[in-house]
């Protein structure tokens, strides 16, 4: 297997394999990328929209772990371990409101939207107040992660204090690439009109964001539901910032206007930030972001919101069919990624198959990138896994 991975990482040939089917459908795999992947990179886990109001607050998962989001009563966004610091429970159990104040349901400990320690009732006796002796308050607070809200899209980084350290790059670094990518739009200017929950996809995380960055499908797997042609595509690789996009001719703009509406058939680009940060721009001002979140190895959540300029006056009957059209784009792409999935188990498999490198280069940096975030030196020598399929137990 270590042979399969050095495919990958061969220089020398034009016509590039891609990443070792393991990596797809091992879970020491997936719980390296836990540790690494998900941990180190700035991760995109939610919406602000869905957080109007002080005392908001949502439960998430990340690497494994449970996380909340809370908007404090500075109307920020904030992050922390979803864990109580008594006895390590789990505190937000769903999304909700929950005051000014978050209290645990077992021995009622309470912190406040900043996450503080206010009360720790009887903990150090019959005395509600008295705490025990060397036992402050303000030294057992949630524990934060670091979290930046951009537009409507909130990120967390779980490990370091969210600036550049050799885990990764801080905030504005990180989000960099996209927004000179997205100059052309003014984001303030956007709202939600839609959002779609597609629930638990049977498929690992990659091949969503894989399937999403390379143009080569889409004349073949979305012949009915879309009208763009392959020539009038190109890819984007730009550090991180991976993607695609598709300039529809002048010419053909006349026939845009009047086409189906359960088509898509207008200038677009499908842009992407490592490790899953998806958004979409379809002239003249929709906007798509896709939230992937890894359940297991083999299963992943997926939320589409669609977004229009604040002054559109589209009426709810066209908003229905853009999430109509949507709801089929998608399924199509669920279908080659379910069965890519199933795919990977096949001995077949194991090289990754090949990669076009004039349409599938995007492609092939984003699976650079889940190699060098998993072993950010270039070895292995220093990690352990038991598992006999993980490249931890190999140098690379």
């Amino acid at each position: 297997m270590i042979d399969q991975f050095k495919n990958f990482l061969k220089a020398d040939n034009p016509v590039k394999h891609g990443l070792p089917a393991f990596v797809y459908t091992s879970d020491a795999f997936r719980e390296i990328e836990n540790h690494t992947v998900f941990t180190n990179n700035w991760v995109f886990v939610g919406f602000a929209h869905e957080l109007e109001e002080i005392g908001d607050v949502q439960p998430i998962t990340v690497a494994g772990k449970p996380f909340f989001l809370v908007r404090n009563d500075h109307n920020e966004m904030a992050a922390f371990h979803n864990v109580c610091r008594h006895r390590c429970l789990k505190l937000i159990e769903s999304s909700g409101n929950c005051g000014q104040l978050i209290q645990c349901p077992y021995h009622s400990w309470i912190y406040d939207l900043q996450g503080a320690l206010k009360a720790a009732p009887y903990f150090g006796g019959r005395d509600r107040k008295k705490p025990p002796p060397g036992f402050l308050l303000e030294d057992h607070g949630l524990v934060a992660v670091s979290c930046e809200t951009w537009h409507d899209w909130i990120f967390i980084r779980i490990n370091g204090d969210g600036a550049d350290d050799d885990g990764g790059l801080a905030f504005d670094k990180f989000i960099a690439p996209l927004k000179k990518r997205l100059e052309d739009i003014d984001l303030a200017q956007i709202k939600p009109v839609a959002t779609i929950d597609f629930g638990v996809l049977q498929t690992n995380w990659k091949m969503l964001m894989e399937n999403f960055i390379e143009p080569y499908h889409v004349q073949f797997v979305h012949k009915t539901t879309t009208s763009q042609p392959l020539i009038d595509h190109y890819t984007i690789l730009e550090d991180h910032c991976l993607g695609s996009g598709c300039n529809i001719a002048a010419e053909k703009k006349d026939a845009q206007r009047k086409h189906d509406p359960k088509t898509l058939a207008v200038t677009s680009r499908f842009l992407t930030l490592f490790p899953n940060f998806v958004i979409g721009t379809y002239v003249p001002d929709q906007l798509g972001v896709h939230l992937n979140i890894p359940v297991n190895t083999g299963e992943t959540q997926q939320r589409r919101v669609i977004y229009l300029h604040k002054d559109n006056p589209a009426s709810e009957k066209e908003i229905q069919q853009l999430r109509q059209l949507w709801r089929a784009v998608h399924r199509e792409d669920h279908a080659i990624c379910e069965r890519l999935q199933l795919g990977r188990v096949s001995e077949v498999a194991a090289d990754g198959g090949y990669l076009s490198p004039h349409w599938e280069d995007s492609v092939r940096r984003f699976q650079e990138l889940v190699v060098e975030s998993v072993f950010p030196q270039g070895d292995a020598s220093c990690a352990s896994a038991n598992d006999e399929h993980s490249p931890l137990n190999f140098k690379v």
